[in-house]
């Protein structure tokens, strides 16, 4: 299987979207699969930051580093680098949908339904809650990536 590049996307880039990409990492060693993975988010609240230390914490626990990840505003040559551009939520994925260049190469769509059939939800996002919500935001996303991974070598 060739390299697959993903990027996954929620609003600040500082929570939901850096854990994904440390997750699918994570799951693509495991499962042998060759990916790139990026995140960014849709807004520029936090350009440049680290990743909130309570989604740092939350992905620590379980042997996962994010900490040297720095958020960034998702751009519109995204849309042609990468293969997969996983949206957190619909709000987010809406507005990638309205800034998407025609034609562009990158298969649009929200992580939780990434497959026909395949309806895992939007991920919530942890920011404004206490550090429980970070924990159940990881363990949705350990739930997405490892489906997606098993997708991506199921149609490979």
């Amino acid at each position: 299987m060739k390299r697959i590049k993903i990027l996954t996307v929620c609003l600040g880039n500082i929570c939901r979207s850096p854990a994904a990409q440390g997750i699918l990492e994570s799951c693509a060693d495991e499962y042998g699969v060759d990916l790139e993975v990026d995140s960014a988010g849709t807004a520029a609240y936090h350009v440049g930051e680290c990743p909130d230390s309570r989604s740092i914490e939350a992905l620590g626990d379980i042997g996962i580093t994010i900490a040297n990840q720095k958020a960034r505003r998702v751009v519109l040559e995204d849309f042609d680098y990468f293969d997969w551009i996983l949206a957190m939520d619909k709000d987010n994925l809406n507005y990638l949908r309205q800034i998407q260049p025609d034609n562009s190469h990158a298969k649009l769509v929200m992580f939780g339904e990434f497959a026909e059939g395949v309806s895992l939800g939007e991920v919530a996002d942890p920011y404004y809650g206490k550090e429980d919500g970070f924990v159940k935001m990881r363990e949705h996303l350990q739930l997405m990536s490892q489906s997606f991974i098993e997708h991506l070598t199921a149609h490979s």
